[in-house]
């Protein structure tokens, strides 16, 4: 009888150890909103993560100046155990390209609608290199902060055709009314050491963005030699808003890869 319970045991274990295994080293996932944005942005994504087994985390990006962010980000990836990928909205690529720099455990680079900066450039360079932006007309007079740098918003008006044109209007009013707000040094910070050069990368832009040209995205996807590069067609800026499937299904395909 011992012999038969031990089996059976040492079965029940032999069956579910793989699965337990597979489950305790799935990457943790760390998304990083951009500017004019909070962490809620990544809303619809986070339930399709959270619903397939991962954990999630939704950065607070301070979106003070991409070498200050970065080494918060960086300490966030630090704190955890296991595999990680990162993930960057807009200015938030700027962000986690430092940020992964010195991280074995970060094993992939996500880019929604994001910046891959080379060493030296900035996110304004990059927006800037190819023709198609038009976020600076919609830009409010900045905001001067008692340290003399300025914050920079969009016009709560002209949020909606500029930042989101592809959500519901209600969803883009909220939106606007909770965005956060951006140095204008953040947005013109040098970038440093590429990590894209030495970790995987994925990328999935809309077509129809108005902040960064989808002829830009296209440039820092082959330059990064993606893996894999998705194109939404009408897709907006936030494309984790308004299409959080292919977004969340793009993260996991990243995370799967060996």
């Amino acid at each position: 009888m011992k012999k038969l319970i031990a089996g059976a045991l040492f079965a029940a274990a032999f069956a579910t150890g793989p699965a337990a295994f597979a489950q305790e080293t799935k990457p943790t996932i760390v998304l990083v909103h951009g500017a004019f944005a909070d962490a809620s942005s990544w809303t619809g994504v986070i339930k399709i993560l959270a619903k397939d087994g991962y954990t999630v985390i939704g950065a607070a990006n301070p979106l003070r100046g991409v070498k200050s962010d970065g080494d918060y980000v960086c300490s966030l990836v630090g704190a955890q155990q296991g595999p990680v990928v990162l993930v960057g909205h807009s200015y938030g690529g700027s962000v986690i390209t430092r940020a992964a720099n010195g991280h074995e455990n970060v094993k992939a680079l996500v880019y929604v609608s994001a910046f891959a900066p080379e060493q030296g450039e900035s996110a304004a360079d990059l927006a800037g290199k190819f023709p198609g932006s038009t976020l600076g007309p919609t830009l409010a007079p900045p905001v001067t902060l008692a340290d003399g740098s300025k914050d920079l918003y969009i016009i709560p008006s002209k949020f909606h055709d500029q930042f989101a044109a592809d959500v519901p209007a209600a969803e883009a009013a909220i939106m606007a009314a909770t965005q956060r707000p951006i140095t204008e040094a953040a947005l013109n910070e040098k970038s440093g050491e590429a990590s894209w050069k030495h970790i995987p990368v994925w990328f999935i832009y809309g077509d129809k963005d108005k902040n960064i040209p989808p002829q830009a995205m296209a440039f820092m996807a082959k330059r990064a030699n993606a893996r894999d590069t998705v194109v939404v067609k009408g897709g907006s800026h936030v494309v984790m808003v308004s299409n959080p499937q292919a977004v969340a299904r793009l993260i996991e395909k990243a995370a799967a890869t060996k």
